[in-house]
């Protein structure tokens, strides 16, 4: 059974969505019609920019759904989810790709979660540590032992793969115990904040107004969600959850293995980089899991 899934922040690449944008007249429109709805030329960005400005979160967010969603869109018939999921801003990119949110009503969240992520990280310094090599419960015990600092589980990205978000101490604190723990490697990310944490409850609160004044349609197909790793068609669930994302972790593992429970045994990425198809595969190498970042199709 053939699943599409979809990359978040962190994938993107200088030059992502040139060769679409240059070779099929439908990709080339909706950047075009990107940039009008953003107010800035993000193809200009995304195409020949810096890697600082592609960085900035207002840029990156938008550029991996824009280069993640046009994928899908050109891909013609070949595009035939059984189901599909999204990692955190990929689940937005899943939902626009499946129908469940026009590509307009798509971009204009991701660029409204994307700005209001920026200012929750602006009003506390906070960041994310990538620990490797421990049980999933014995990280989340070390976190829970740090009670006067934010410190929480934020990916649960593979086995023996998760990411730790909170405050900028809580999290040093938080590595130094990992390590002691027998963790392999405790690495500071090079974020802006703490996503999915309780730190970005000033964010989840501003998209939940913009995402309860968005009209969702059913998806084609189900959705896996992160913050409960289980399927849905319901707009309203699908809403809530989408709401719930942000302050709560990313339940990739999870995810994964659900879809593998209910039928899924080829794993198509679609967007920029290659890292779901590592960690579906890390999670069980008994699937195919392929990535594609172009694909260009008239069908």
């Amino acid at each position: 059974m053939k699943v599409y899934v979809y990359p978040g922040q962190g994938s993107q690449f200088m030059g992502m969505g040139k060769q679409m944008y240059e070779q099929n007249d439908r990709a080339k429109d909706m950047f075009e019609q990107a940039n009008d709805i953003l107010g800035f030329r993000i193809t200009d960005i995304m195409f020949a920019g810096t890697d600082d400005e592609l960085k900035q979160t207002k840029v990156t967010q938008p550029a991996v759904f824009l280069h993640s969603v046009i994928l899908s869109k050109i891909w013609g018939k070949m595009f035939t989810p059984a189901m599909m999921a999204g990692h955190s801003l990929g689940e937005f990119s899943a939902l626009a790709a499946s129908g469940a949110l026009s590509f307009e009503d798509g971009l204009k969240l991701v660029s409204q979660r994307a700005y209001a992520m920026q200012k929750a990280c602006e009003m506390q310094p906070s960041t994310m540590a990538a620990i490797i090599g421990l049980a999933d419960e014995i990280v989340e015990t070390v976190c829970r032992q740090i009670t006067d600092d934010i410190v929480v589980c934020a990916n649960y990205n593979c086995p023996g793969q998760i990411a730790i978000s909170g405050t900028e101490t809580g999290i040093d604190r938080a590595c130094a115990m990992l390590t002691e723990a027998g963790a392999k490697r405790a690495l500071k990310l090079k974020v802006s904040g703490a996503f999915h944490s309780p730190l970005m409850e000033p964010a989840r609160n501003e998209l939940a107004d913009a995402i309860a004044a968005t009209s969702f349609n059913t998806p084609i197909c189900p959705i896996y969600q992160n913050v409960t790793a289980l399927p849905s068609t319901d707009t309203k669930i699908i809403k809530d959850n989408l709401i719930a994302q942000l302050t709560a972790p990313v339940k990739w593992t999870q995810t994964v293995r659900n879809m593998i429970s209910d039928g899924a045994d080829h794993f198509v990425e679609l967007g920029p980089g290659k890292v779901l198809q590592g960690l579906i595969l890390k999670t069980d190498n008994s699937v195919t899991a392929e990535s594609y970042q172009e694909k260009i199709t008239t069908d």
